[in-house]
């Protein structure tokens, strides 16, 4: 007999895969320090400069290589064992903390140093991400992915919503160096669980990782409409409806730096309430029409954030705005899931993170610069909502395959590429 649970939460996965859960923890520690540390860069860059545009230009120090290294990541995903993948980018993030410490130790720390870490951390993200979303559905069992997927994003909701407001506090109580210090605290953690977890070899007959490889991932991505819509989709949102870059200066006129970390921590208020009451998306197939309609009511609460002007009416529109996003996030990832064959899952995870990534940091750019005009900051914030708002309903007409797509349709499509591949690799081996 099937055990129904409460919300929709399953926690099976956790009980039943021991890598799962050394993966879990480790992600939920590091992801917990590193929520710490993505308050407080952007914080001390408005410290030294007191310059919005400033701090909007580190979403495009991390832009670039995300471009290039999350292609390099998804191929790698697709032909090496996953964990080592993990692993070597867990550590390099880890030294990369490391700077950003001595750093903050100096009596006058370098603003340029701030920005080059940004691109090295994007940088070694773009390997790890794709290894990483690739190895999961590896360590559970298939029909546990889908409680897999809200178990990890509890995870990381929780590690948001504590990371985020205690660097409020750490900032406001202590010198930066011991909020860096925290954090690379986090990463020896992280570390011991992902050296226990076992061996996760690549996909049989494994493309070989190249160019032509990429192109593959890019070919197949290209030819499902639905695929594209919702990349489409996000990076729309992110791009007009993302104003991370302003709430610096936002919580200036709100209380200071102690309620920072509550404006960045809101959002996965939200989140964490959307997923906890996610029990009914499993009998919703019209994924991608929820997909429009969770990313217009994005834009709706980041339009309520930029007309308030009271602290406790700016998190409750942030956290409206952060549980549509992950509606929208949950339906984007089953149809992901449901779409994409395991052996180019590596590369099109790759893919997917270029859309979750590059429109929120090209959104911090456009918001600091819309700030910088007659707008001012809450002008940039209400206004980036209404076009949100606007390029979402322009999407739902130039996009009809998506507003139509059944989920139903999806796990036809891919049993059959799974089939047509398996025969392939089956043919592969046994031929002399």
């Amino acid at each position: 007999m099937i055990r129904k649970h409460r919300f929709g939460l399953d926690l099976s996965p956790l009980r039943t895969s021991r890598d799962f859960r050394l993966v879990f923890i480790g992600g939920v520690v590091t992801a917990f320090g590193s929520f710490i540390s993505y308050v407080t860069i952007p914080y001390q860059v408005a410290k030294l400069t007191d310059d919005p545009l400033m701090v909007g230009l580190i979403g495009v120090c991390e832009l670039l290589p995300l471009l290039i290294m999350s292609f390099v990541g998804g191929a790698l995903a697709d032909y090496i064992d996953r964990r080592i993948l993990v692993r070597g980018s867990e550590l390099a993030l880890a030294a990369i903390c490391g700077i950003l410490l001595v750093n903050s130790l100096s009596d006058e720390p370098h603003l340029w140093l701030l920005y080059v870490a940004a691109f090295l951390t994007a940088a070694v993200a773009g390997l790890q991400r794709p290894a990483l979303e690739a190895m999961i559905p590896r360590l559970v069992k298939p029909e546990q992915v889908p409680a897999t997927m809200a178990v990890q994003s509890i995870g990381m909701q929780f590690a948001q919503l504590l990371g985020m407001p205690l660097a409020g506090v750490l900032l406001a109580s202590f010198d930066l160096h011991w909020v860096y210090l925290f954090d690379l605290g986090t990463f020896v953690v992280s570390l011991i669980c992902l050296s226990l977890v076992k061996a996760v070899p690549p996909p049989v007959a494994a493309d070989r990782p190249s160019l032509n490889s990429v192109v593959i991932g890019l070919k197949y991505a290209r030819s499902r409409p639905e695929l594209l819509g919702t990349y489409l989709v996000d990076i729309n949102a992110m791009f007009f409806g993302m104003p991370a870059a302003l709430y610096p200066f936002l919580a200036n006129d709100l209380g200071g730096p102690k309620v920072l970390g509550l404006l960045y921590a809101a959002p996965a208020v939200g989140s964490l309430l959307a997923t906890l009451g996610s029990g009914w998306t499993a009998r919703v197939h019209r994924h991608g029409l929820m997909v429009l309609v969770a990313a217009g009511l994005w834009g709706v609460g980041i339009i309520g954030v930029g007309l308030s002007d009271t602290l406790w009416l700016t998190l409750f529109c942030l956290a409206f705005a952060g549980a549509a996003d992950m509606v929208s996030g949950l339906f984007r990832m089953i149809i992901w899931n449901q779409t994409i064959p395991d052996h180019l899952r590596g590369r099109l995870a790759g893919i997917e993170m270029l859309s979750y990534t590059t429109g929120p940091l090209l959104g911090q750019l456009r918001s600091g610069a819309m700030a910088r005009t007659g707008l001012g900051i809450t002008g940039a914030i209400w206004a980036g909502g209404v076009l949100c708002v606007v390029g979402t309903v322009a999407l739902a007409a130039a996009l009809p395959k998506l507003v139509a797509y059944n989920g139903k349709d999806g796990m036809a499509l891919k049993k059959a590429a799974d089939d047509e591949w398996n025969a392939t690799a089956a043919s592969r081996t046994t031929s002399p």
